[in-house]
């Protein structure tokens, strides 16, 4: 009777630790998958700096543009996209200054990390800022780059070559003749502003702009380093 109970219950303990096991590997098998994925949020800021010049003068739309992380992104003290990741996008659209009315635009999307390792990744990037170019603003949500409004310089422009016209005007005929000059002057300044067309957006190599990143991108944790080297120049 006891060698019964003691086989009965041998048998429970082995069925017991079987069930546990059967378990344990369950719940690492359910654990794995998450603890292999990271997750750039949606709203995630990413400074850059461009690896080539940009201008509205020579850009075309559909024309690649490279960049470089230049610091970089962590999220509860895991590198998510490490400083000198390249960064790959596209000009979507381009104009040119008008020598009447319109500024200067480029607006340009940002489309795929290139890690260090090569592993690469598609996202959503758009510029929302651009700390690193003078005279330029942001135009809407859609990231697009305008060069600063010139009114006040062609009217300088007109000024400047009224009041020239005036004194020349005023040497040679007097008070008349200084009137005369001054319209004169006016409208070479006036044909001066409508011939030249408006500044053109310039952005260098190295210019800094940041991006921000639309929708949430899954990243593959086993490819992503866990320090924030930079990649081979």
């Amino acid at each position: 009777m006891r060698t019964l109970i003691a086989l009965l219950l041998a048998s429970w303990l082995a069925a017991a630790q079987t069930d546990a096991g059967t378990a344990s590997h369950a719940q690492a098998t359910t654990a794995s998958p998450a603890a292999s994925q990271l997750t750039i949020p949606a709203g995630t800021k990413v400074p850059i700096a461009l690896k080539h010049a940009v201008s509205t003068k020579g850009a075309r739309e559909g024309d690649s543009v490279y960049a470089e992380t230049t610091f970089p992104v962590v999220l509860n003290d895991r590198v998510l996209i490490p400083a000198g990741t390249y960064v790959q996008g596209r000009i979507s659209q381009v104009q040119r200054g008008g020598r009447i009315k319109g500024r200067a635009e480029v607006l340009m999307h940002f489309n795929t990390l290139i890690y260090p390792s090569g592993y690469t990744v598609m996202l959503p990037g758009a510029i929302e800022n651009v700390p690193g170019a003078d005279k330029t603003s942001m135009k809407g949500n859609e990231g697009t780059i305008r060069q600063d409004s010139q009114t006040g310089e062609k009217v300088g422009t007109i000024a400047s070559s009224a009041g020239t016209g005036a004194v020349v005007g005023g040497l040679s005929n007097g008070g008349k003749g200084a009137l005369i000059g001054a319209g004169v002057g006016g409208a070479i300044g006036t044909a001066i502003g409508l011939l030249t067309r408006g500044n053109d957006v310039k952005l260098d190599a190295g210019t800094t702009l940041e991006i921000v990143i639309q929708r949430e991108v899954p990243l593959d944790a086993s490819r992503v380093p866990t320090t924030t080297g930079t990649a081979a120049k």
